[in-house]
């Protein structure tokens, strides 16, 4: 059995005027995310470390800027789609690590709702899934409170159903 590891990451910049979406959650805050879609970094993060990981390239060549199609597109349905790809291809998701990097708002309360929603959109039991936030101290653009960042790692093995070679 051959597992698979992908990792992912991004960042975008806070803006007046969005709304801040993390993890497939509206978190209440003075500014969100600069983005074509809803500018959901940790869905983004988890969306590019599945894709890595099935050896399918990355979330801006699956949904590229360019196309209207996803312009405000909700990042929930664009993992949801990905997730189903990969399975469709004969890979299931054994766990997820992720680590968003914010200054402000503090994420302390809402690393538990986040977690939820991850498992349920990944259809995998919360055990599976881990959720931490950071702060980067002050420094840089995250630090500064320009911009929040998430990284993910993602294991994959294949499903019973498949073989994969």
């Amino acid at each position: 059995m051959a597992f698979h590891i992908g990792e992912g990451y991004d960042i975008h910049r806070l803006v007046p005027g969005r709304k801040l979406y993390l993890g497939g959650i509206l978190i209440p805050y003075e500014k969100g995310l600069l983005g074509h879609s809803d500018a959901d970094v940790l869905l983004h993060a988890i969306t590019d470390a599945i894709l890595g990981a099935a050896g399918r390239g990355d979330i801006g060549e699956r949904f590229p800027p360019s196309d209207e199609r996803w312009k405000d597109a909700d990042s929930r349905r664009l993992l949801q789609i990905v997730v189903g790809e990969v399975r469709d291809a004969g890979w299931e998701i054994v766990n997820v690590d992720t680590t968003i990097y914010a200054e402000e708002p503090k994420l302390g309360e809402w690393k538990k709702k986040i977690r939820t929603q991850l498992a349920r959109i990944l259809g995998v039991a919360e055990q599976d899934v881990n959720v931490k936030a950071k702060t980067k101290e002050g420094m840089g653009e995250v630090g500064e409170g320009q911009a929040i960042e998430a990284t993910a790692a993602v294991l994959l093995e294949p499903s019973l159903q498949a073989e994969i070679f």
